[in-house]
């Protein structure tokens, strides 16, 4: 890569609540109301039945595991996340909603461990806990020193973007927003008089215009622009042909990186335009091992991406991914095979976007 590029890492869903929220030094209160789980510590239990014993009380870097040194080793100048949890003690469920997540405010550390330059936070579960629950988490979070976007307590502070200044010049933007498509409620939009998220409808040509227009406004030469979108169903490789519209559409408008997340599992790697777009992350952390179901999909095996930008004409220089697996609530490398066996799975889907992905000696993907 080139003098003049910088290096982002993107990652899919982090879930610090529930199940994650109970093995950290603070665990909130553990009451749910699912329909089969009342109790937080259950998935604790299954997860220990599926992969083996978790401690309590685990330091906060616990649920990072070894992904924490691969990204000290990697350095990457720009780190952006997707917060998928509220961070409250409010205990007002959100009416209507079958899961709800929530971490305790004491147990933030779990998120600042990995030292995130934005925290995206436009999904189907940042107001599990209403807007009160809200407020507490944009509380928490600023009160952290943790730049959030993506939800706010109006529409404008909402549709805000996290500008990360970059060593010498230049600036990351970090755009937050989610779909309806994800299981975000239309209730949950944010609005010029009430909190909630910012939510774009559906993949139109008019929403990327009204997008790409609050972009420009923004950029400057030498900015790096990233669309952070909570998008689509929880599982399959198939992308709707309206989310290729509107992600092209992104990108034509000024957009460098579609940085897409919601599917429990990666999703296929386009390069439109010398331009990334990532359709799903899959998840990074959850509470996820113990629960049986969509098992072809293998959602414990998880990727760190790291995306190299040209600074002067956004262009992606290189994207490296690194494959992980999550066993007893914690990232670890990944076996042999089921490095493989995600190689492969990512490069038959993202063939029909014309990327092919390999690996390289290092064990990390790299899609051509």
């Amino acid at each position: 890569m080139g003098a003049g590029a910088v290096t982002l890492f993107l990652c899919g869903d982090v879930m610090l609540g529930r199940g994650v929220d109970q093995i950290l030094p603070h665990p909130g209160d553990p009451a749910l109301r699912e329909s089969y789980v009342l109790d937080a510590r259950t998935y604790v239990e299954l997860a220990e039945e599926a992969t083996g014993p978790i401690p309590r009380r685990a330091d906060y870097a616990y649920p990072w595991g070894d992904a924490l040194g691969i990204l000290d080793e990697v350095a990457p100048e720009v780190r952006v996340v997707n917060l998928e949890t509220s961070v409250t003690r409010s205990d007002r469920f959100a009416p209507g909603k079958a899961v709800n997540y929530r971490m305790n405010p004491a147990n933030l550390p779990a998120l600042a461990v990995v030292r995130p330059d934005a925290c995206a936070l436009a999904n189907n579960h940042v107001l599990d806990f209403g807007r009160e629950g809200l407020a507490e988490t944009l509380g928490t979070l600023a009160a952290t020193g943790i730049a959030a976007t993506g939800a706010g307590r109006d529409l404008d502070e909402a549709r805000r973007p996290v500008i990360v200044p970059l060593a010498g010049d230049g600036r990351v933007l970090v755009f937050s927003f989610g779909m309806e498509s994800s299981g975000i409620p239309p209730t949950w939009a944010a609005s010029d008089h009430r909190a909630g998220v910012h939510l774009v409808p559906e993949s139109s040509e008019h929403a990327a215009r009204e997008i790409t227009e609050r972009v420009r406004k923004v950029r400057r030469p030498g900015d790096i622009a990233v669309a952070s979108i909570h998008w689509g169903s929880n599982w399959g490789y198939q992308i709707s042909r309206a989310d290729v519209r509107f992600a092209h559409a992104l990108i034509d408008g000024g957009v460098d990186i579609v940085h897409g997340h919601s599917s429990h599992h990666p999703r296929p790697i386009e390069l439109y335009q010398g331009r990334l777009v990532l359709y799903g992350c899959g998840d990074l952390i959850n509470d996820y091992e113990g629960i049986r179901g969509y098992e072809e999909f293998r959602d414990d095996l998880r990727l760190l991406y790291f995306a190299s930008i040209d600074r002067d004409s956004g262009r992606l220089t290189q994207l490296r991914m690194t494959p992980m697996q999550s066993r007893r609530m914690r990232l670890c490398p990944a076996a042999p095979h089921d490095v493989e066996w995600l190689r492969a799975t990512l490069d038959e889907f993202s063939g029909d976007f014309g990327a092919r992905v390999y690996c390289d000696p290092d064990g990390m993907f790299v899609p051509v």
